[in-house]
């Protein structure tokens, strides 16, 4: 059977009468049985500003997929809010659940014989948890992004989300008091939508926009504008097309797009998450990808945007300036990005580009000329090295200090970290290690924003490393490497470090090392012992027995029966 009559074996098949009458229930007439069913998985809800915009943009899909000629469905799918568990258990939950919606998604399209699926979703996890259902069930598919925050404003500044959590740092070095740190927390998110700087949902939301899966100029829209929900109309009436020309995810997201995808991250100095996400894409679509393909692009592509965190700009100046297109254009125009690659629309990358001019307008300063860039190399590094053998992640523009050598201050989790840092514990030249916190041994792979915010907000920024086996939020900066694989819950390097070992990061070099001679590494990893999990039950138990390593994306369905 084509995949495009998918639901018409539930319509037309040998339990007809039963199929019918139940969907007569949900609204089809007598002439709806033919059309194609689209499903529309709606991420809202009002635990977060990210997705809390979202149902307009749902119900706006629906209509223009209804005019269009099909049957929409809508359905929910999850979100936890990273900003908001960050630095609690609850962080535990948030890698977590891209593998819920993914699953979720999954399930829903293919139980109910869905012929196409449009996902909304604005927090982290929403995006990449969508992608991979898409890949997985590779039916027309379209991700519209829920859209950006505004910038908050205080005392003549642009605010987001990490403003916040860098004034904690602040105002626990002395630097501000209490009445400066609450205006800051309380203009610093002013509406709805995703994390404004180039943190990692608006990371996604470009990387998306750059393999074809999204509408050109749709990933840098803030979340309250009218232009946000037109583009979920006419994201609907695009993937009808698709239907109707059996454009699927395999065609879209071939090698090429997953290229497109690390250039365009690499342009814009995205988010460190981007690594393990399209990680996971690639090998739920079947398309192979390695921690190495993202350091062969790196060489080879300059940072053009001058973006928070470590930058000035947030997404919406972005849009302003031209977006991701323009950004792309440029790519293209230095042959680093591959235009023939298919988009959703049926048209190439090129093709879509085509009125997007060759460089970008001198009236802005978010968007730098081709030859006066930010940086001349990409800033997500691959470091390998004795500490790391599977390799780690760091954003490496943005410091003044390309590398560190000190003693390790070891911390077996992020809130033993946290307290370090905040009683002034932790002194310039530290090299700080915060273990067991990674995909198994949280279980979950938490992100790191509350103390790296401390070590930014105590101005140690550029005094002191940090390395570990979770993760960074896309807010992220300063000489810090996440991803440290194999992590210290499987034996990884990382949990044979004492306090007081001397560790090298350098950036430069791409190299993570331990300072102790192979014999005493041999010697500390024969009494090593594995540490009990820290679940046993329930989501986070089942997600350590089956996660894989951040090396490869951290997903739990790898070779489950070899």
């Amino acid at each position: 059977m084509p995949d495009n009559l998918r639901s018409q074996a539930i319509t037309q098949g040998v339990q007809r009468s039963p199929n019918r009458a139940m969907l007569r229930a949900v609204g089809f007439g007598d002439n709806d049985f033919t059309k194609p069913i689209i499903g529309i998985a709606n991420g809202y809800s009002t635990i977060t500003p990210c997705n809390m915009g979202i149902n307009t943009l749902a119900l706006r899909a629906e209509s223009a997929a209804r005019s269009a000629g099909a049957m929409p469905q809508l359905f929910g799918t999850i979100t936890i809010s990273d900003g908001i568990s960050m630095g609690t258990e609850g962080m535990k939950y948030s890698l977590v659940s891209r593998e819920v919606i993914a699953d979720s998604i999954e399930t829903v399209c293919n139980g109910q014989s869905m012929d196409a699926v449009l996902a909304i979703g604005g927090c982290d996890k929403n995006m990449p948890g969508a992608m991979i259902a898409m890949a997985r069930l590779n039916i027309p598919s379209i991700f519209v992004y829920g859209g950006t925050i505004k910038p908050g404003h205080h005392n003549g500044r642009d605010l987001t989300v990490v403003s916040s959590f860098e004034a904690v740092g602040e105002y626990s070095a002395g630097k501000i008091d209490e009445s400066e740190l609450t205006e800051v927390e309380r203009k610093a998110c002013p509406g709805a939508g995703s994390c404004g700087g180039m943190y990692t949902a608006n990371t996604m939301s470009s990387a998306f926009e750059a393999m074809g899966m999204s509408l050109m100029y749709s990933s840098t829209m803030a979340a309250e504008d009218e232009e946000k929900a037109e583009s979920a109309e006419k994201s609907a009436y695009v993937l009808v097309e698709a239907v109707k020309n059996q454009i699927l995810p395999r065609d879209i997201l071939t090698r090429k797009a997953f290229e497109n995808a690390i250039a365009v991250i690499m342009a814009v100095g995205g988010s460190t998450n981007a690594v393990l996400h399209l990680l996971a894409i690639s090998r739920a679509i079947g398309v192979p990808l390695t921690l190495d393909d993202f350091e062969v692009i790196r060489a080879k592509v300059p940072v053009l945007c001058d973006l928070k965190p470590s930058g000035r700009y947030v997404a919406t100046d972005l849009h302003k300036a031209g977006g991701i297109p323009q950004v792309m254009k440029m790519l293209l125009a230095h042959g680093l990005l591959h235009g023939d690659a298919l988009t959703i629309t049926g048209q190439t990358i090129e093709q879509v580009l085509a009125d997007v001019p060759s460089e970008p307008s001198p009236n802005q300063d978010v968007i730098r000329p081709w030859d006066n860039p930010m940086y001349a190399q990409g800033h997500l590094a691959i470091l390998r090295g004795n500490l790391a053998t599977e390799g780690a992640v760091a954003k490496i523009t943005g410091v003044k200090v390309a590398s560190i050598t000190g003693p390790a201050r070891v911390f077996d989790s992020e809130e033993e970290c946290l307290l370090a840092i905040l009683d002034g514990t932790i002194k310039a030249g530290d090299v700080v290690v915060v273990r067991y916190e990674g995909p198994k041994g949280g279980p979950g792979m938490r992100e790191m924003l509350a103390p790296t915010s401390a070590i930014i907000g105590a101005g140690l920024g550029d005094k002191v490393g940090l390395i570990t086996d979770g993760r960074f939020s896309g807010g992220t900066y300063g000489l810090v490497v996440g991803h440290v694989a194999p992590e210290a819950a499987v034996g990884g390097t990382i949990a044979l470090v004492q306090e007081g070992d001397t560790i090298t990061i350098d950036a430069s070099a791409r190299s993570l090392h331990l300072h102790i001679s192979d014999q005493e590494l041999a010697a500390r990893r024969e009494k090593w012992q594995p540490r009990p999990p820290r679940y046993t039950k329930g989501i986070l138990g089942k997600y350590a027995k089956l996660v894989s390593s951040s090396s490869l994306g951290a997903v739990t369905d790898l070779d489950l029966f070899i």
